[in-house]
């Protein structure tokens, strides 16, 4: 595919978004009028100190939650006109989450969990652990296919929990700091994956509060307070990096 075509695409989408909990001198504006588009190809992290709203962001962008105000479109449908089992099938086809908790079913095996929404859209088993089962070789854990999440330590649960994020042919993958339980060369592993996958052409969103691994995006937006205070290139980060461990030498 041609790199031009695929810049091309919007896969995701947020129209001045707004989430607000509570009312009156209760209200909290969790997000605040936010406007993001991401390209087909594109690689983003979201960075910003607690309480800023990235994981707010992640949960409207994937249709987890709803926005208070404005719109979130997904490949330009927008998901406030989908009915909740359409929202479902989104999640199954479209967009692949990586939450911070991994969500894995305890009482399935790797393979099965990775298999799992392959299977709830109307995949065969066998078809589905095939597909599940290359994945897993791609993350490097083929060897806990059969292994149910108790007997995973956090770092390998959560590879599993990647895993099943990217498998299918999923546009947008949208992962809630993914190298938390990692070690460095296993994040690094994993950043490589996403950075991959958005080479291939998906939109890839990625919240992290570390620099180095926020400079393997494409560009870097800042939260702070619920809204976008900033915004740089890869570049930029590595700098601000350099800079930061200059400053601790």
């Amino acid at each position: 595919m041609d790199g031009t075509n695929i810049l091309s695409t919007t896969v995701l989408e947020l129209r001045s978004v707004s989430r607000i909990h509570g009312e009156g001198a209760r209200e909290v504006r969790a997000l605040d009028t936010v406007s993001l588009s991401v390209q087909a190809g594109e690689f983003i992290a979201i960075m910003g100190p607690s309480g800023s709203g990235k994981s707010t962001l992640l949960n409207l962008a994937g249709g987890l939650d709803t926005p208070t105000e404005g719109e979130v479109l997904v490949e330009e449908v927008a998901l406030s006109a989908l009915t909740t089992k359409q929202l479902a099938q989104l999640r199954r086809r479209s967009a692949g989450y990586v939450f911070q908790d991994f969500n894995l079913l305890p009482g399935l095996t790797a393979v099965e969990n990775v298999a799992f929404p392959l299977e709830l859209d109307g995949m065969g088993w066998r078809m589905a652990r095939e597909t599940s089962l290359e994945v897993l070789v791609e993350c490097g854990i083929a060897d806990l296919a059969d292994r149910r999440p108790e007997e995973m330590s956090g770092g390998q649960a959560q590879r599993v929990a990647i895993a099943r994020a990217l498998v299918g042919p999923r546009r947008l993958l949208l992962a809630d700091e993914p190298t938390g339980a990692l070690d460095s060369t296993t994040g690094r592993a994993i950043l490589e994956l996403l950075r991959n996958r958005a080479d291939r052409g998906a939109a890839v969103v990625m919240v992290t509060h570390e620099a180095r691994f926020a400079a393997w995006a494409d560009r870097t937006v800042y939260l702070r307070d619920g809204r976008i205070s900033g915004e740089t290139g890869p570049s930029d980060v590595t700098r601000l990096l350099a800079e930061q461990e200059t400053a601790h030498e």
